[in-house]
């Protein structure tokens, strides 16, 4: 099918027929399993903090002091221990623009390498310093979040599309896979995806990641609706038929839990975005695991399994942040 034939289809809300031939295509070139991925956050802190739909533009003006906004190492290195213990994946180091410097970025891969056993992606920034990182970093994230080029310079703009592009171009010569992330609900039309899927193609990229607008305040996206989930899930379905080998993340929020069955039927591979330590062992966690699992396919890693939770590996620098996270999950099945 042409990248026409999928706009049209999804223009002419042909939504259920490109869910059909995205799944088919899914289960054929990748299986049944689905991921939980979380975003290791670094800081809430980023220098650039101009794009018009970030939570961090409306904390820039706030933070007098941007080094007390980078989060505690441990506390990091504490959250990927966790992750590896209920089975999630960590979808990659991110961190607002000028929080941390190569070299500890670095630092911080190599740790969390040795805790989970597995390299980590970064969505750290344009960063001209790709050279200084070796096996502990997997792939390089641009933040693209707009495909259309005058849209994306209008609300991003200080991330330049062309030094993104020189970024994974510099990513892919130095043997680093490559992705993008994209926000659904921010003024794209599905006619869009043409420079999306020329960006996918042009550049070579491995992995999306889709997140739907999440209105924040102070932000001028403030009382606009998030996407319509058929339009969400249309729109990753169009992206998995032209892509089929292409790795899709799709973000979705706790109050649009509903929205994970249909786009694990569009062809995502993964589900990220959650609340990790307000939902485990609730209720929420639980909607997620179902969703997967009436959508026919099987889950990696839990929202639910107690022990899991409880038991790991001990790090005496990290036991007492281990503990908190753990102790904020159980206190979670009170309110059940």
């Amino acid at each position: 099918m042409s990248d026409m034939n999928v706009i049209d289809s999804l223009k002419e809300r042909n939504i259920l027929e490109l869910m059909e031939r995205a799944g088919k295509i899914t289960l054929e070139n990748h299986g049944d399993v689905i991921s939980l991925e979380r975003a290791v956050f670094l800081s809430w802190w980023c220098e650039r903090g101009d794009c018009a739909f970030c939570y961090m533009s409306t904390q820039k003006p706030r933070i007098k002091d941007p080094s007390r906004a980078r989060r505690n190492i441990n506390a990091i290195l504490a959250e990927a221990e966790i992750c590896r213990r209920i089975g999630w994946n960590i979808e990659f180091l991110s961190g607002g623009y000028g929080s941390f410097s190569g070299m500890e970025i670095k630092r911080i891969a190599e740790r969390i390498r040795d805790i989970t056993g597995s390299p980590v992606w970064l969505n750290t920034g344009i960063n001209s310093e790709l050279d200084i990182y070796g096996p502990e970093v997997a792939g390089i994230t641009g933040a693209l979040e707009v495909a259309r080029p005058d849209l994306q310079r209008r609300l991003c703009p200080s991330k330049p599309r062309e030094d993104i592009i020189s970024m994974l171009e510099k990513a892919g010569e130095l043997g680093f896979r490559k992705g993008i992330t994209i926000i659904l609900g921010l003024g794209e039309t599905p006619d869009d995806l043409t420079h999306l899927f020329e960006f996918i193609r042009d550049l070579k990229i491995d992995r999306v990641t889709f997140y739907a607008l999440n209105p924040h305040e102070g932000t001028p996206f403030e009382n606009q609706p998030q996407p319509s989930t058929l339009y969400y899930a249309g729109t990753v379905a169009a992206t998995r038929i032209e892509f089929p080998e292409l790795e899709i993340i799709t973000g979705t929020w706790i109050d649009n839990l509903g929205s994970i069955g249909p786009l694990v039927l569009s062809g995502a591979n993964g589900i990220t975005k959650f609340p990790l330590f307000k939902m485990f062992g609730t209720a929420y966690g639980r909607r997620v695991e179902d969703e997967v699992r009436w959508a026919g396919r099987r889950l990696r890693g839990t929202f639910t399994d107690l022990e899991r939770l409880r038991n790991g590996r001990s790090y005496p620098e990290l036991d007492p942040f281990i503990d908190r996270y753990v102790e904020g999950c159980l206190k979670n099945l009170k309110l059940l």
